[in-house]
């Protein structure tokens, strides 16, 4: 009786706390489901950005930048998916364990039953029962011996209740088991097909390489070319930080060498609400995949090499247009002899910089507001790539907007 006792404490212990479990599980397989279907867009965004109608008129170099983010998302898509099917196998074994105690509960549940109906059906003549009453040594008695005929029919009434409810639970459980049976199997057929997509682009990478060492001579020029206008880009635009900053001091009676802002109160307090939106703070187009990355990064063929972005590289469609991150001023137009446009924004004492414009909307000293309009993006007429460059800075220190933007 007691082991009874001890297994029915447990099972509700189990019933009582299993719904919280079950909950985080589902928390957690939300959002695995919701970076899995992200990482999804993004390679379609990848496949239709980067190499709808470009693939043959695009250079080589490209071509191994956008085959290689290709690969890395699908790499991480596989990753994520083996999540979702790991926590899925933790949740069916969950299941399998409630139903097993469930089958036990209910079987202890329908030999009690079993026993109150039999001793029931022994006492169920009207007669023993008055003669049940009857034989009490007193009024009191007789009033404690009414009291537990009702409520043993109560508790047999209860019983049966319990019976039904857990069967409807268990057949619940089964349901939810081959539910989860089959999502397994369907998440594993996307992984094995991602795998197999994953390993053809490799091949293809492989070829890439192949045909970039037998034109080593004009892939390093190509090369030279990206990272000699890369840094026309870059002192161009530092250079026009520099006298933001000496111009803005001068005017407020700070000395004009300082290499910080002197923030009046109104831009002090756009600064600090442009720093409290870190990491939140809106795409400067309105659809787009980052096609490059912030920072230094060994070159894919030859590790020796290495490559500097400052900012972040942003394929959109052609026609889109940048626009502000946040609200600011516009404190320079930038225009790089040889190269292209762009657009500089101050925001308290961070500068926000969009380069490779045509036609560009707002002039110096206007005051815009996020989301406004800055300019077109420029499309590339050799390989149709329309690309956005940005930059992020506070004061003349570089940022790296991967971390200021959101999902950048």
């Amino acid at each position: 009786m007691i082991n009874k006792i001890s297994y029915c404490v447990v099972f509700y212990l189990v019933i009582l706390f299993f719904p919280l479990l079950s909950f985080s599980q589902t928390s957690e397989q939300k959002a695995l489901e919701a970076k899995r279907e992200r990482l999804q867009e993004e390679i379609k965004e990848i496949n239709r950005l980067l190499f709808a109608e470009r693939k043959e008129k695009g250079n080589v170099l490209d071509q191994m930048d956008a085959l290689d983010q290709r690969i890395n998302v699908r790499q991480e898509l596989i990753r994520v998916t083996n999540q979702q099917s790991n926590l899925l196998n933790r949740q069916i074994n969950v299941n399998i364990r409630n139903i097993s105690k469930l089958r036990e509960d209910l079987k202890i549940l329908k030999e009690d039953y079993a026993n109150l109906i039999q001793r029931t059906y022994q006492n169920k003549s009207q007669t023993n029962r008055l003669m049940f009453l009857l034989s009490a040594e007193n009024f009191f008695q007789a009033f404690k011996r009414l009291q537990y005929m009702q409520q043993y029919a109560k508790h047999r009434k209860k019983q049966g209740e319990s019976i039904v409810k857990k069967t409807e639970e268990l057949a619940g459980l089964n349901q939810e088991l081959v539910r989860q049976r089959k999502e397994k199997e369907q998440l594993l057929a996307e992984n094995k097909a991602v795998k197999d997509k994953l390993y053809k682009e490799i091949e293809t990478q492989k070829t890439l390489l192949r045909s970039i060492r037998q034109n080593e001579t004009r892939y390093a020029a190509a090369i030279e070319e990206k990272q000699k206008e890369s840094r026309k880009i870059d002192r161009e635009i530092e250079r026009l930080i520099r006298d933001a900053i000496a111009n803005s001091n001068k005017a407020s009676g700070k000395a004009s060498s300082s290499v910080t802002f002197a923030l009046t109160p109104e831009a002090k307090l756009i600064a600090d609400n442009f720093s409290a939106n870190k990491g939140r703070l809106i795409w400067p187009v309105e659809k787009g995949i980052k096609s490059q990355g912030y920072g230094v990064y060994a070159d894919k063929l030859y590790p020796g090499i290495k490559h500097r972005n400052n900012g972040v590289t942003i394929t959109t469609d052609q026609g889109s247009k940048a626009r502000a991150i946040f609200e600011g001023e516009v404190i320079a137009i930038i225009s790089v002899p040889g190269g292209g446009k762009g657009v500089t924004l101050k925001h308290g004492n961070y500068i926000s910089a969009y380069y490779n414009l045509t036609n560009i909307y707002v002039k110096k000293g206007d005051k815009v507001a996020a989301k406004e309009v800055l300019g077109d993006i420029n499309t590339n007429r050799f390989d149709g790539a329309t690309k956005l460059k940005f930059y992020l800075y506070r004061d003349s220190d570089r940022l790296n907007p991967e971390e200021w933007i959101y999902q950048l």
